[in-house]
């Protein structure tokens, strides 16, 4: 993993998988400085190779979709203007000045199609996280209504696990598990409305949310993190959905499909990291993240303007 930039008036304090995120170093602790940077990761790995302006991309579409969902539940960001009191210019349109958080610790997770870790526990039980679903389902159909099927969170290496609704009410409150999937349920209803209107299928997403600290929402459910991004969600071209295979998608799945091919050389069970991507993986899966974002806010984001 490449080291986190020195940014001027932020320490760093930590990085996941995608992104950094600093402090003030000094005043303001109510704010820290979210930065998504262009790593990518795939099977629990954070691969050597960036793509190059993802981290724009991912801030972008995140900032834009904050907006469309403003009126069902406030989100974490203060600003994303470059300059004094904001963005430093290093990292100006993949970074957000965003309010601290208590965050939940659960993946708040929406599916309304079946793939994934869902269709591998449901060919095992015919349930996905103890929810029961009609027989006869395959890759890619569509749900008879979307569920909720939250997930812990790990650590960056190893995996989320899914779990049943009662394992999260012990973990957090019965009260709050419930307002966590209604939550959860209303913003992937209004996105998936969204998305559908512009011919793209939103398959599933996962959300972060945490409680506000201060203000006069203190104590409310926030958006926090990233929203509704090729990162977090499967969106599938609409025209292209046949279930019973693999959809095509606008994410990272050039570089998963590489990854395990013959070409890359690479044994998934291994100890071993993976290794470099070849530039038309790389150039590949960028396009896909661009034209996730053009086909959703219906305008062309221009990467050299943030280079």
């Amino acid at each position: 993993m490449t080291e986190p930039l020195q940014l001027p008036g932020w320490r760093h304090v930590y990085s996941g998988k995608v992104r950094d995120l600093y402090e003030p170093t000094a005043g303001d602790d109510a704010v820290v400085l979210v930065v998504a940077s262009d790593r990518i990761s795939a099977y629990d790995h954070v691969l050597s190779t960036p793509v190059p302006g993802k981290g724009v991309v991912l801030t972008q579409l995140s900032l834009w979709w904050f907006d469309q969902l403003a009126d069902l539940v406030p989100h974490h960001v203060v600003t994303a203007e470059p300059g004094p009191g904001g963005v430093p210019h290093e990292v100006a349109g993949r970074a957000m000045v965003c309010r601290r958080l208590d965050m939940v610790p659960v993946e708040c997770v929406a599916r309304g199609y079946l793939t994934g870790s869902g269709l591998a526990e449901y060919r095992e039980s015919g349930q996905v996280t103890g929810i029961p679903l009609p027989d006869g389902l395959v890759d890619g159909s569509r749900l008879p209504e979307p569920i909720f099927t939250p997930a812990t969170k790990a650590a960056v290496g190893e995996h989320d696990e899914n779990v049943s609704l009662e394992v999260v009410a012990g973990q957090v409150g019965r009260e709050l598990a419930e307002e966590l999937r209604d939550l959860t349920l209303r913003v992937y209803a209004r996105a998936e409305g969204i998305a559908r209107e512009r011919g793209v299928i939103l398959a599933d997403t996962k959300l972060e949310l945490g409680r506000a600290t201060q203000g006069p929402d203190a104590g409310a459910l926030v958006l926090g993190d990233e929203v509704l991004t090729p990162d977090s969600s499967r969106f599938w071209p609409a025209a292209q959905w046949e279930p019973g295979r693999a959809q095509p998608s606008f994410d990272k799945q050039f570089v998963r499909d590489w990854l395990t091919s013959p070409a890359s050389g690479w044994d998934r069970a291994s100890d071993a990291p993976p290794p470099p991507l070849p530039a038309d993986v790389v150039e590949r899966t960028r396009d896909r993240y661009l034209e996730a974002y053009r086909l959703l806010t219906g305008q062309n984001l221009d990467l050299q303007a943030y280079a």
